[in-house]
């Protein structure tokens, strides 16, 4: 088994950034480098109350901006668990499209996504260099969206024009051979403004046969129509190509060292293996429109299509043991060709909105109410899922492949109709009470590919929020919140199943929420405890009453309610700011157990790939004898996590450091921003991950010690 080697020159590239840097120090410094997180003074659009301050507003949220994504050398979501500790990995395998859970919880792909506040269907790779942040509320989002999965939503936020004429470049490597050019432009022409940020990818990442492309070019721009109206439109076009990585796995019983897996070895590695391809298109308009008393009205239309061939020589399970959950216990498991292509996913969202300002019985009230509309279509082609051999985790062992269209597909649609209304009251000078109430009705349908198994169903939920808030002082606010949030499950299609054909109902979820805020000049934080449950959903044997993952025509079942999944824990966050010095953490401590199963054995059963404690940390430091150099470091932390749903197994624990400089300089009216870093310093060897998906326990190691470069010109 080969082992991973740095580059040569890897190890020369901060002297050769700091070289440069001494060689202009005469030149003036753009600005100071800080790190901030959530407790700024900024505001989570996502949340839908405005511009309201984080610091002052009765929920968790994060934002994450541009710079920041930046000097942590992230480029997609999939990274985004190194910042906040409330994050945290959910199948994030390299080359396929990025899963992350909150809280615990893995948010929905479908459902849990937006992109400037609409609906955005996450089954594909988002692009982020045409955004200027992430948003991530925490929670329940059940006045934010008709159906979600709870711990919280992600929004993407697009890049507008800018009020000053922007022309900027950059370049990129990341060892061992992925390059990226990027540029941004904006410009404004009286009324008129417009933005074009433009992108192209070599990837090549450290894991081997992992070599693609990908590019983006997307187009922003608005019109003053005059009196505070704003046209904006907004379309981006993205693509990529790359063969994804698929996971290692338990070997029998037993947990395999991570010192003896090559972090680098990819086991999609076969001559006739083919990239999984990703296309998207996105589109939207929004029209910004100030009416008499102060009420603002916003139209807001987006459509996305997305295009996608998935592929992949997959190692699923062992058949020589009858364990198909598992490799089998000498190393071997059984290989899948794979194959699902033209796959079209199409998502329209329309959404217009009224807020607004207004005094009843001497109270102030920031209240706003709309509809949102949205349609989701997936269509698919037969698929291939054929066994074609035995591989082994060295990776050397060599199959034929197997295209066959051998199985059915799912095409599905969903349209949802949701109204809301949200108020911020004034209760005193201290106190505020916060409400929201979203009524969604939402219709689905499905069918296989060659019309079996129709199922259609139609169901209606209303979804409440209410948070109170206390200003104990200019700089410490204290509030309560109570929530819910809503799933609905798809109906079941099968003969084997006594309700076959009958919709379920939908199951709400429920959190509560307390914490502690306060913002100062050097030193900001905040506390949150909260406590979400989830109702579960199981396979019933009809003749026992008992959960069972064995349902059959001879032994039929009944899909319905089992239980609940309950996430309990403490949120904490600062951030301090010392002259050359600033400083970020956050850390979570969750306790996620099983409740209320009909199977007592399952009671109590923390859930797989979840761990039970997580710290983030962010550093940097100002030189003072070299302006415009800031030092950087990140530190992660997560606590072991469970592999089997039966708890028989978990993963240690783990901790990495990232350092990085970043070096700002203006010469001549030209902005100069370099960066260099080292991912995992120490090249620790963990298993970073182990979600349980398919039936199957797959285990992602570590990626090993990655060395980068950037450098981005801005006149």
């Amino acid at each position: 088994m080969s082992t991973f080697q740095p580059a040569p020159l890897a190890p020369l590239a901060p002297l050769a950034i700091l070289a440069l840097a001494c060689a202009h120090a005469v030149a003036q410094p753009t600005q100071t480098i800080t790190i901030t997180g959530s407790s700024a003074a900024n505001s989570a659009g996502v949340a839908g109350f405005g511009d309201v301050p984080l610091s002052r507003s009765p929920f968790s949220a994060t934002v994450i901006g541009a710079r920041q994504l930046a000097d942590a050398g992230i480029s997609s979501l999939a990274d985004i668990t190194r910042l906040d500790a409330g994050l945290t990995d959910a199948y994030n395998a390299p080359g396929y499209w990025g899963q992350v859970a909150v809280r615990g919880f893995t948010l929905d792909n479908r459902f849990n996504f937006r992109r400037d506040g609409l609906p955005v269907n996450a089954e594909t790779v988002l692009p982020t260099g045409n955004k200027s942040g992430l948003e991530l509320f925490k929670g329940t989002s059940g006045i934010q969206a008709g159906t979600s999965a709870p711990g919280g939503l992600l929004n993407l936020v697009v890049k507008r024009p800018t009020s000053k004429p922007l022309t900027s470049a950059g370049i990129e490597w990341v060892e061992p051979g992925t390059w990226t050019v990027d540029a941004d432009l904006s410009r404004r022409a009286g009324p008129l403004g417009w933005r074009l940020n433009a992108s192209a990818t070599r990837l090549d990442p450290a894991t081997r046969n992992s070599r693609g492309r990908s590019h983006l070019l997307a187009a922003a721009g608005e019109v003053a129509l005059g009196g505070d109206a704003l046209l904006e439109v907004e379309i981006e076009r993205s693509h990529q190509s790359q063969p994804s990585t698929p996971g290692f796995s338990l070997l029998g019983s037993r947990l395999p060292s991570p010192d003896s897996i090559d972090p680098t070895l990819n086991l999609n590695n076969q001559a006739w293996s083919l990239p999984v391809v990703f296309d998207g298109t996105t589109g939207s308009v929004r029209w910004t429109q100030p009416l008499a008393g102060g009420v603002q009205m916003v139209a807001h239309l987006m459509q996305q299509r997305l295009r996608t061939d998935d592929r992949i020589a997959f190692p699923y399970g062992c058949d020589a043991e009858g364990d198909y959950s598992v490799y089998c216990s000498d190393g071997r498991f059984d290989y899948y060709d794979f194959r699902s292509e033209g796959e079209r996913r199409t998502t329209t969202a329309a959404d217009l909105s009224l807020a607004g300002r207004a005094v009843l019985g001497g109270l102030t009230h920031h209240w706003s109410t709309g509809v949102l509309a949205t349609r989701h279509e997936a269509r698919f082609n037969r698929q291939a899922f054929n066994y074609v051999g035995t591989g082994t985790i060295d990776g050397l062992a060599v199959v034929p492949p197997d295209p066959t269209l051998t199985d059915e597909n799912t095409n599905r649609d969903e349209r949802s109709l949701e109204w809301r209304l949200q108020d911020r009251l004034m209760l005193t000078a201290d106190w505020q009470l916060w409400a929201g109430l979203r009524h969604t009705r939402i219709q689905r349908e499905s069918v296989r590919t060659n019309g079996s198994r129709p199922t259609d169903y139609a169901q209606s939920f209303t979804t409440p929020w209410l948070a109170l808030s206390w200003q104990a002082t200019p700089a410490l606010m204290a509030y309560a919140s109570a929530g819910q949030g809503v799933e609905s499950e798809v109906a079941p299609n099968r003969a084997r199943y006594t309700n076959a054909g009958q919709a379920l109902p939908s199951l709400k979820s429920r959190q509560i929420e307390a914490g502690l805020k306060h913002r100062g000049d050097t030193l900001s934080w905040q506390l949150a405890w909260f406590d979400i449950q989830r109702p579960l959903w199981s396979d019933i044997r009809t003749s026992t009453g008992l959960p069972t993952d064995d349902c059959s025509d001879a032994l039929p079942c009944t899909r319905r309610a089992d239980g609940s999944a309950r996430h309990r824990g403490l949120e904490a966050e600062a951030e301090w700011r010392a002259g050359a010095l600033s400083l970020r953490g956050s850390a979570l401590w969750l306790t996620a157990r099983r409740e209320g199963s009909a199977d007592a054995a399952r009671n109590g059963l923390r859930p797989t790939n979840v761990p039970a404690q997580s710290v983030k940390l962010q550093a940097a430091w100002n030189v003072a004898d070299v302006p415009g150099l800031a030092l950087l470091a990140f530190g992660s932390h997560e606590g072991e996590r469970m592999v089997l749903p039966d708890n028989r197994v978990a993963t240690d624990g783990w901790t990495r450091i990232d350092l990085g400089l970043r070096y700002a300089q203006t010469v001549a009216g030209t902005q100069w921003v370099w960066r260099a870093g080292v991912d995992n310093v120490a090249d620790e060897r963990a298993w970073k991950e182990a979600p349980f998906q398919f039936g199957h326990a797959y285990l992602y190691p570590l990626a090993p010690r990655t060395w980068r470069l950037a450098l981005n010109v801005t006149l």
